[in-house]
């Protein structure tokens, strides 16, 4: 279930300026002040993104500013599953919703609800 060790000069998780939108209005709408992105075991394809509208970040959350005042929040547990990548308002017809580009993905099943990393190095 691991993968590559977590590289923090990698470890940014950019958001496009219509995701920032999108993402500020939700958690506006939610009547929480902030997002956390993570993730769980679930799906075809081994994990699946998570979108967590919280009242504060917890102690083991790491802050990624995306807008002035505005933060997205990873465990940093997950850190190493989610570095470098990059979230994007979709729209496809009549469905608009965030696309994830992760970088650490080796495969996505045929929804696109889960993907899966590559194992790690045992040595």
């Amino acid at each position: 279930m691991s993968v590559a060790t977590f590289n923090p000069a990698a470890a940014a998780i950019t958001v496009t300026d219509a995701a920032v939108e999108h993402i500020a209005r939700q958690i506006a709408r939610s009547g929480r002040s902030c997002l956390r992105l993570g993730l769980k075991e679930s799906g075809c394809n081994g994990y699946m993104y998570v979108l967590d509208y919280i009242d504060r970040p917890q102690a083991d959350d790491r802050a990624f500013e995306i807008a002035e005042g505005l933060a997205l929040y990873v465990r940093q547990d997950e850190l190493r599953l989610v570095q470098g990548t990059e979230v994007d308002l979709v729209t496809e017809g009549l469905n608009t919703s965030l696309q994830f580009k992760n970088p650490n993905a080796t495969a996505q099943c045929g929804c696109g609800e889960s993907f899966s990393l590559e194992q790690a190095d045992e040595g």
